[in-house]
């Protein structure tokens, strides 16, 4: 919490306000499927669930940084958010048509990562639909830093990433069907980086 609170205090609208590619993609999805209610776990300040609500989706938000927050709530006041780890959801009681989550599942330890999938699942509606993009092992990143686990490595210190094979995703969505997945490349320009790009691996899945 102490690290995306320091990052979002100190950085603001660190990606821009424009949605992530796989935002876009996803949206998509949600409309060719009928979804109205999404769940965003991860939601940092507001730049993706801006997108879905501008949409005329219901969209509630999950970001662990209050300054996040404060940020989202006047960037895209249609969105609701929770305060708090995704690995704490149920912050309520409802099921969700659609989630959506980008960058934050590589961001968890194994154990973790299957306890987030698990409450993800929960939540979502019987025949309700997931997309998740993570990152992949064709960043440039991949196997820097200190390995913690399987593909797994400190890239930054006190945050350790995790990098998905196709194969790997899928193992960790068997408990849905799946029914596709692909690369995104998605552009950014912040900070030491400038512009540059990530090669994100996205899946998109049916609550069995």
């Amino acid at each position: 919490m102490e690290y995306w609170e320091k990052r979002f205090l100190d950085g603001g609208k660190i990606w821009g306000t424009e949605p992530s590619q796989t935002a876009k993609y996803a949206l998509e999805l949600f409309k060719k499927h009928g979804l109205h209610k999404i769940l965003v776990p991860g939601a940092g300040y507001g730049r993706n669930t801006k997108l879905f609500s501008d949409s005329n989706l219901g969209v509630v938000g999950i970001e662990i940084s209050e300054s996040a927050i404060n940020i989202a709530r006047s960037f895209n006041p249609k969105t609701q958010f929770f305060q708090g780890s995704v690995l704490d959801m149920p912050f309520d009681d409802v099921k969700y048509d659609g989630i959506y989550s980008c960058n934050v599942l590589h961001l968890l330890l194994k154990d973790d990562r299957i306890l987030f999938l698990k409450k993800c699942y929960n939540q979502l509606k019987l025949n309700g639909f997931a997309f998740f993009a993570v990152f992949s092992d064709k960043e440039k990143s991949f196997g820097k830093g200190k390995r913690i686990e399987e593909n797994t490595y400190e890239s930054k210190p006190w945050r350790p990433t995790h990098y998905f094979t196709e194969f790997d995703l899928k193992e960790h969505f068997k408990e849905f069907t799946v029914i596709e997945t692909g690369i995104i490349e998605d552009h950014e320009n912040h900070g030491d980086l400038g512009p540059h790009s990530h090669i994100l691996r996205y899946i998109f899945a049916k609550k069995k």
